[in-house]
């Protein structure tokens, strides 16, 4: 399904007048240098093409993408292509050469021989100042040559280069296009029927390999390969692509489409979670619905590209609104799903959208995961995502909307030397996501071994807003088919005065003897929260008697008698006599413990104007 879908996205980007998509035996490559020759053959000069790329808030030089006769991404195996290469095949020369002589020797003796066989059957001139040049060119005299020793240190780096004659690219000349694509048709290829568009074709013996990937090697990596007999079935030894036969035509169609996703100049730009790359897609002309999506995953960071108004549209009231849905996400409004949905099935269609995740490893792009859904289904389902994160935040200037990068950080250390969170588990967070399912147990359990691991300091809190959020909204999800169970009550935006469940009374009870603590002896160097919390939390029966007498003290001491009131209040909830302080807390409970101490500690730290003003403004929303 995966490159069905491709396939059909390659007709769509293909059909489209802005997305430079190369026809099928071609490639578009990044070019850095035109080689200039003359009608015999003599190197006149190497001219550096390059493009202005906006990265972040700067513009950098990138080598300019152009459509070139299918290119072979060199590999340990010698393959050359036709009039574009790097300076090893096209000049005989390399930074290998003084531990590997032979190394460009040999690539250059392919590309003169590759290029002179196709090139030979042109009859026009620049095919023959090609041919003159390959014939002329001395490689132990490039170093030195005038045209080439002042970017000799670029060169030298493996940038692609290609030919010039009489200021035109030679690439582009249709005598030699022509000659190309009868030498692409006239190959001996296995014939056989297509997984892909059912239709009996070529086969595809190698598959195209993925470059832009996270982590990926330099040369590509395959999504599709077999290179080792044990791999290999039916008999289909040595026929690698015959294992899973997919048409030259799907073959490239999926690669073509797959690559141009991965560039970073798409606007459907790519991003990471954990070490996958994820590219996503609209089965539609419409640029749009990538913008959106893209503004939901990381709705308080992207900024929204402004288009020229140049450019051609097929329909310009839709493309408008369009545009003005997408830059509304990304401007980081309140996102009010009902109103963003209703937008979205005004606009021509509900698109199927994909989105997909690639990880690299050994040998081949591992698939983290694959989702697929109407667009409204795939907006609904990330809005629900959001609305069960929502928490009350502890600063103004915190992120209303907690992207998955914000949920994968709160799981790694602090202090740890890796960053990144689990592989496994960022795709299986994504998936849920995208899936409306139960967040993995494996989220939860890192978020609670985080509280019981770490300790506050000037960038470390212990339990934080974020924390919080990714408690409750897992809790919620785990518990949403059980509308009746009591916690249910305490899984909300903020404080629940009324709420009796004793894991949520208890955490918010340690959150006032905590305050307590604050107002007696300030700040100490081991709080109650730093010596206490994680058995509190597990086991609140054998610290809670000790932490209440504690609490007297300190209030005597300041005469806070106030906080009696407050203790008695909380206490009361409880029913002790009846319900008693539990002995354990189960690991959902611990989870709501620190809800309910969050919940707590951010009502005892927000002024009562404050509290008046969120009070005042909640009902003129409602």
């Amino acid at each position: 399904m995966i490159l069905q879908a491709l396939t059909r996205y390659y007709d769509i980007l293909s059909n489209d007048p802005e997305s430079d998509i190369a026809p099928p035996g071609y490639s578009s490559v990044e070019v850095r240098f035109l080689l200039e020759i003359s009608s015999k053959g003599d190197l006149l000069n190497m001219i550096p093409v390059f493009q202005n790329v906006p990265m972040g808030k700067k513009i950098v030089e990138k080598p300019q993408r152009m459509t070139v006769p299918e290119y072979a991404e060199p590999t340990v195996n010698v393959a050359a292509s036709l009039l574009c290469g790097k300076s090893d095949y096209v000049l005989g020369i390399s930074e290998k050469d003084d531990k590997k002589p032979e190394h460009s020797a040999k690539r250059f003796a392919e590309f003169c021989r590759f290029n002179k066989e196709i090139l030979e059957q042109a009859d026009c001139d620049a095919a023959r100042a090609v041919i003159a040049f390959l014939n002329n060119h001395d490689p132990a005299k490039a170093r030195s040559h005038k045209a080439i020793s002042p970017h000799l240190e670029e060169i030298m780096k493996g940038r692609r280069i290609v030919f010039s004659f009489n200021g035109k690219n030679v690439h582009e000349d249709k005598t030699i296009l022509k000659v190309w694509d009868k030498h692409r048709m006239d190959k001996d290829s296995v014939l056989g029927q297509c997984l892909v568009t059912g239709e009996f074709a070529p086969i595809a013996i190698k598959h195209r390999k993925l470059q832009g990937l996270k982590n990926g090697q330099m040369s590509g990596n395959p999504l599709v390969s077999f290179n080792k007999p044990a791999y290999e079935s039916f008999n289909k030894a040595d026929q690698q692509g015959l294992n899973s036969p997919i048409s030259e035509g799907a073959e490239f169609a999926y690669t073509t489409a797959l690559n141009y996703l991965l560039l970073p100049t798409n606007e459907n730009k790519k991003f990471y979670i954990g070490d996958t790359t994820v590219v996503y897609w609209a089965e539609s002309e419409k640029k749009e619905y990538a913008k959106v999506f893209l503004g939901l995953c990381e709705p308080e960071e992207i900024e929204v590209p402004v288009e020229e108004e140049s450019k051609p549209v097929r329909n310009k009231q839709a493309e408008k609104k369009a545009k003005k849905i997408a830059e509304k996400v990304k401007r980081v409004q309140a996102l009010d799903k009902e109103k963003l949905l209703k937008d979205i099935k005004d606009l021509d269609g509900n698109p199927r959208f994909y989105v997909l995740g690639l990880a690299p490893n050994a040998a081949r792009v591992s698939i983290r995961f694959f989702h697929s859904d109407p667009f409204d289904k795939v907006v609904e389902k990330i809005m629900k995502h959001y609305k069960d994160l929502e928490m009350i935040k502890e600063f103004d200037d915190q992120h209303t909307y907690l992207t998955i990068q914000d949920i994968l950080k709160e799981t790694v250390s602090p202090k740890s030397s890796d960053k990144d969170a689990s592989p496994l588990l960022a795709g299986s967070v994504f998936r849920a996501i995208l899936e409306n399912t139960p967040y993995p147990a494996a989220l939860y359990n890192a978020i609670i071994n985080r509280v019981r691991a770490d300790q506050d300091d000037k960038f470390t809190k212990k339990i934080n807003y974020a924390r919080a959020a990714i408690l409750k909204a897992y809790l919620l999800r785990k518990y949403r088919s059980q509308p009746n169970h009591p916690i249910q009550e305490v899984l909300v935006m903020s404080l629940n005065e009324q709420s009796n469940h004793a894991a949520y009374v208890l955490g918010r009870l340690f959150a006032v003897l905590e305050k307590v603590q604050q107002e007696a002896v300030g700040d100490v160097n081991a709080s109650i929260k730093d010596r206490y919390f994680t058995s509190a939390c597990a086991s609140p029966a054998s610290v809670f008697p000790i932490l209440l007498r504690l609490s007297q003290h300190h209030i005597s001491k300041v005469g806070a008698y106030y906080h009696d009131k407050r203790i008695e209040t909380i206490l009361n909830k409880l029913d002790i006599e009846k319900n008693p302080i539990p002995s354990r807390l189960s690991l959902d409970d611990q989870g709501v413990f620190v809800i309910g101490y969050y919940h707590e500690r951010k009502d005892l730290w927000t002024s009562r104007k404050s509290k008046d003003e969120n009070d005042s403004n909640s009902n003129e929303i409602n």
